[in-house]
């Protein structure tokens, strides 16, 4: 039992660490893939093929999100727990393909589970403690990958202005720039 708790103190303060670290993480982790990154046209248009579903995921869910007031279960909300996330995920997808170096795949994903997984808990936690009504969405709705059908839960709409107050926005611009930086880097090693 009471290692048990040790643990659990220690899952909750990684938790709290990784929450802190993941943007300034993120910042740092793009500056080290663009160093490392060797694309080529045809690797920038394969994993451009992502780059759009992965940003339209994002975009949607943030005009869904109603963060801290109440549990949001409609729209991409009602497929899975985590679309924002899964939007990450698919977008970090397509600029590890336009890469093409396995060890960006290796920093991606050891990010994504030591970073993101823990995130996502302790996310999870803060509706479990402040939501009643998360536990039954959470039986019907998985954690990250999506489900086929959607989760019956309260309509709303998506909403402009959710997706401003958000400011989903900066992930559009953060992809466009890293798309020319990878263009510009993928012509200068063509010379």
């Amino acid at each position: 039992m009471r290692q048990s708790a040790c643990s659990e103190r220690s899952v909750s303060s990684w938790q709290r660490i990784a929450r802190r670290i993941r943007v300034p993480l993120g910042f740092l982790f793009a500056a080290i893939y663009l160093w490392l990154a060797h694309p080529t046209r045809l690797s920038i248009v394969t994993g451009g093929l992502l780059l759009i579903p992965g940003l339209w995921v994002r975009g949607l869910a943030s005009g869904y999100l109603r963060k801290n007031e109440q549990l949001t279960m409609s729209g991409p909300y009602a497929y899975t727990r985590n679309p924002l996330y899964l939007g990450s995920l698919v977008l970090a997808l397509g600029f590890v393909i336009a890469s093409r170096r396995w060890v960006i795949v290796i920093l991606a994903a050891a990010m994504f589970l030591l970073v993101y997984i823990p995130v996502i808990r302790s996310e999870e936690d803060f509706l479990r403690a402040n939501f009643p009504q998360f536990e039954t969405y959470a039986q019907h709705v998985p954690r990250l990958f999506p489900r086929f059908h959607a989760f019956k839960s309260s309509s709303s709409s998506f909403s402009l202005h959710l997706y401003f107050k958000h400011r989903e926005y900066n992930a559009l611009v953060g992809t466009v720039l890293m798309s020319v930086a990878l263009i510009a880097k993928a012509l200068w090693f063509r010379r």
